[in-house]
């Protein structure tokens, strides 16, 4: 993938016009728009340079936010010979060049700043070769990667390069970046005010993508200047960046969940929509809300749950995109219904005794003595009938004779379990009275 500024060999520049992104490439790292944070002199990178202490880097970012330039200025700025490779297409042959490369190039007293494009790509293997090169200086690790770090590099190559957060470029830093073309192209865009707006909205946080659509809109010969309408129909809105498997999946469902259980139905909605948007099965999201219905909702409305399974057996009958409703109305649902975890609190406290107490038996007045040895053994000696006791309640205990009794189940003051608490009160006090 190449980057918003990646440079293109002298050959192509020789041999037609350079395109917008290459000609308005940052020539050092001050002119680099929307990553201030990091590059500023308060910044980790900018403490890097300012202490000539540089050292391996994993830069994390979206698409088109400038990683593949600061690698390059990077080394610019630290006098290092700079290389770069893609994951995608480099193998182990290659890499051992590489490799082989920087050694001879830091005998001759040149040090080499490996820049490696979708390192994430890289299998783990792969990943421990970088090891030992950058240990002993061969090699200077800067890697790019779209995807979360924790979970796609390795703990060994995380321990020895620091981590860059890039992000994703906002609408000021598009339209700083929008007139910085027009004035490398000397004209301004032939656009209203409100067309504008769209176009940097159909970026998408992506600069690289910008430039390719001001190119676009300025290579049309238009009279006047197009307004939001007229620019629509002729260029079509990014794709949203979402990967259905990667770390925009779970960034977003959770973003859905901590919305529900915050009772915000409007972002609650506003995230389901835009997984829908990005591509992502409807029958993973009622899977979803089919577990916050039990988890953050749980018996403060029981109906909660029922909600949700009736939205999913409405979109296997419906299907796309009429079915989709049912589920929005059950995300509606969920935000706005009482919330309460004791359910899933108890469940949790329950499964962690049941593992700490192995395999303590039930007392012998709950077994049943179906055989004549069981009942000499004292199966089901001393049981008491509910039914025969007074309301119904007999008061017995039913844990494990050697385990203490603990309480698990703690309801809420809200929605039905305010009626739970009720109950549960009671029963522990008449407990309490009838064990006395």
């Amino acid at each position: 993938m190449t980057d918003l500024f990646d440079s293109v060999t002298p050959e192509a520049k020789g041999g037609g016009p350079r395109p917008l992104a290459d000609r308005l490439r940052p020539a050092t790292l001050s002119d680099v728009i929307g990553q201030e944070a990091v590059l500023g002199p308060d910044g980790p990178l900018g403490t890097m340079l300012a202490s000539g202490s540089l050292g391996s880097l994993i830069l994390w970012g979206p698409p088109g936010v400038g990683k593949t330039t600061i690698a390059r200025l990077l080394a610019d700025e630290t006098d290092l010979h700079f290389v770069q490779i893609s994951a995608i297409f480099t193998g182990v042959p290659e890499l051992r060049k590489v490799f082989e490369a920087a050694k001879m190039r830091r005998q001759n007293g040149k040090g080499t700043l490996l820049f490696v494009d979708e390192i994430h790509r890289f299998n783990k293997a792969q990943q421990d070769g970088f090891l030992p090169h950058m240990e002993d200086g061969t090699i200077l690790l800067v890697g790019a990667t779209t995807e979360n770090p924790s979970f796609e590099l390795n703990a060994a190559v995380l321990s020895r390069a620091q981590v860059i957060t890039l992000k994703r470029l906002d609408a000021t830093d598009l339209e700083r970046l929008a007139q910085r073309a027009e004035r490398e192209l000397d004209r301004p865009l032939p656009l209203t005010g409100d067309a504008r707006d769209a176009l940097i909205e159909m970026a998408d946080g992506d600069g690289r993508a910008l430039l390719n659509l001001i190119e676009q809109v300025m290579a049309w010969q238009v009279d006047g200047k197009l307004d939001r309408d007229a620019l629509s129909t002729r260029l079509m809105r990014r794709a949203a960046q979402y990967d259905k498997s990667g770390d925009g999946h779970y960034n977003l469902i959770s973003a859905l969940h901590k919305s529900v259980r915050g009772s915000d139905p409007d972002a609650a909605l506003y995230w389901f929509a835009r997984m829908l948007e990005g591509g992502e099965d409807p029958r993973f999201l009622a899977r979803r809300l089919t577990r916050m219905a039990v988890e953050d909702i749980g018996l403060a409305d029981p109906q909660a749950n029922a909600i949700c399974v009736d939205a999913w057996e409405t979109y296997e009958r419906l299907g796309s995109p009429e079915g989709e409703l049912a589920l929005s109305q059950a995300v509606i649902y969920l935000a706005l219904a009482p919330k309460s975890n004791a359910g899933y609190v108890a469940y949790k406290a329950a499964r962690a005794q049941a593992r700490e107490t192995g395999s303590a038996p039930p007392p012998k007045h709950i077994l049943n003595a179906p055989t004549r040895l069981m009942k000499d053994e004292g199966y089901g000696a001393g049981y008491q009938y509910d039914h025969d006791a007074e309301d119904g309640f007999s008061g017995q205990d039913y844990f494990p004779d050697d385990l203490k009794r603990p309480v698990y189940y703690v309801p809420v003051e809200r929605g039905f379990e305010r009626e739970l608490k009720k109950r549960a009160d009671f029963f522990a006090g008449l407990r309490a009275k009838r064990q006395g």
